[in-house]
């Protein structure tokens, strides 16, 4: 895997909305973060960035799949 990955920026949006998602199920916000200590904060984040990224990636392997299903059935023409 490349270690210097970039995110679109349709998919840094997506990615910030799924970790704002993560943080609410886990009853915060961006902003509450603020008031926690750090040593709360990093794992809370670090987990929150696997959710987004495994999120990202069920969406990526979606749109390959629609992709080569769509070329599939061109090919069956």
């Amino acid at each position: 895997m490349n270690e210097n990955f970039v995110l679109s920026d349709q998919q840094e949006v997506l990615a910030l909305s799924f970790i704002e998602e993560y943080l609410r199920r886990e009853g915060y916000s961006f902003e509450m973060l603020g008031t926690l200590p750090e040593e709360r904060v990093k794992p809370l984040m670090v987990k929150a960035s696997v959710y987004a990224s495994t999120r990202l990636a069920e969406i990526e392997n979606r749109a390959q799949l629609v992709t080569s299903l769509h070329h599939t059935t061109e090919s069956l023409l």
